[in-house]
């Protein structure tokens, strides 16, 4: 008797657990977001300054939107290439870039309250006389300058420090012992 008992308990837990292994999966739903990545026109510029030639080259807006509602639900990216080329005859130090977009009147297009606002690339490069230097462009762009379609103009603006730089280079005598 002791033995059904036993018996009848082990091929309750395979039956149960055999009910358990093959109980039809949860489907995984539908990625709840997507990421949509739309190319700027003309998706390549050249701008002239009095003291650079600056680039941008491969603009493109990445976005986060929900499958369901089309909805943007963070704030777009705008990436790319910048090259910026020094047209002066003195050595100029980049600091940064920054972005403004404005619409079809000129006005900055604002951001809302709750969008995260990165406008500025950081450089920290010394360019010499016709002296290139490139990089990538990873900054933010207002939801309205997309989902409004009113972005017209792009605004850079180069931050640096005029020169002639002056220089000096001191040299420290260390070994490590």
């Amino acid at each position: 008797m002791h033995f059904i008992k036993i018996f009848i308990l082990i091929a309750l837990s395979l039956v149960i657990g055999l009910f358990s292994c093959t109980k039809e999966e949860k489907k995984a739903g539908a990625p709840k977001q997507e990421q949509i990545t739309k190319s700027l026109v003309p998706p390549k510029a050249e701008l002239k300054g009095q003291n650079f030639l600056v680039e941008l080259s491969d603009l493109q807006v990445v976005m986060s939107v929900d499958t369901a509602s089309q909805e943007i639900v963070e704030t777009p990216t705008l990436r790319g290439n910048i090259k910026i080329t020094n047209n002066s005859k003195d050595i100029l130090d980049i600091q940064a870039v920054t972005l403004e977009y404005l619409d079809e009147a000129g006005k900055p297009i604002p951001y809302k309250p709750e969008e995260k606002i990165v406008k500025v690339s950081s450089f920290w490069k010394a360019i010499p006389p016709e002296g290139i230097t490139e990089g990538s462009l990873d900054v933010t762009i207002p939801t309205k300058a997309i989902k409004g379609k009113s972005l017209r103009k792009i605004e850079v603006d180069l931050v640096y420090v005029p020169s002639p730089l002056k220089r000096e280079i001191l040299t420290l005598s260390e070994k490590v012992e």
